[in-house]
Order: structure tokens, then sequence, then C-alpha cells
């Protein structure tokens, strides 16, 4: 049993639960990171400590509710966070889940390197 779990489990520290945990949330952070937009809006709040909703779409050359369908969609994976500043809405990147974000991507990528350099797979 216990190989067994190493052989499905990248983290075998984890229990399944846990580890399913753990995959449903990378998942939810690469979904939304699955966007070409998302990923600049990422890399434009990255640069900053904080921004406004009209910065944002300032710079990128889509429709306001296009914006802001890209921002929920990455606030609701955790990725940035926003505060409302009446009349303005504030936003910045989540720092903790972003540094889960790159732990948990990490190591995904990491257990797939090494069991494709020792399988001897195409």
């Amino acid at each position: 049993m216990e190989e067994e779990k190493k052989k499905y489990f990248y983290n075998p520290i984890l229990t399944p639960e846990q580890e399913r945990a753990r995959e449903e949330k990378l998942a939810r952070f690469a979904k939304a990171m699955g966007h070409p937009t998302r990923i600049a809006i990422l890399h434009f709040l990255a640069k900053r400590k904080q921004c406004y909703f009209g910065a944002i779409h300032e710079e990128l050359p889509i429709a306001k509710a296009t914006v802001s369908q890209h921002l929920k969609e990455l606030k609701e994976a955790g990725l940035i966070q926003g505060e409302i500043e009446a009349p303005k809405v504030k936003y910045c990147i989540n720092r903790p889940n972003w540094a889960l974000a790159k732990t948990l991507f990490g190591a995904f990528f990491s257990d797939l390197a090494e069991k494709a350099d020792g399988d001897g797979c195409c």
C-alpha cells in the first residue's frame, strides 16, 4: 500500500485527501492563469504594490467589462485581492497565495521531471 501511495501522489507525506486538496488548489491557480490577459494583469500588478482598476483598464486594450471578468477570475482563485476605496477599487497580488502557487507549481514540475528522468519513457 505504501509503495502504491508513493506511485500516485507526489508528496508521500500527505494523506490522499490532503494531496487531492493541493491538486485542486493547483488546478484552480492554473485555470485562473490560463488566459493571456490574466497573465498580463498578474504581470502588471506584480510590478506594483497596488493598482486601481482604471490604471489596469488603461494598460490593457480591452473593454472594461472584460477586464472586470478577468479580475474576478483571478480574485476568486485567490491570486489577487481587491479593496473598495469608494468610488474606486484597488487591486494587488495576494502575496501569501502567490507564494503557495509558486510552491505548488514548483513541486508539481519537480515531481514530473524526476519521474520522467527515471522511467525510460519517450
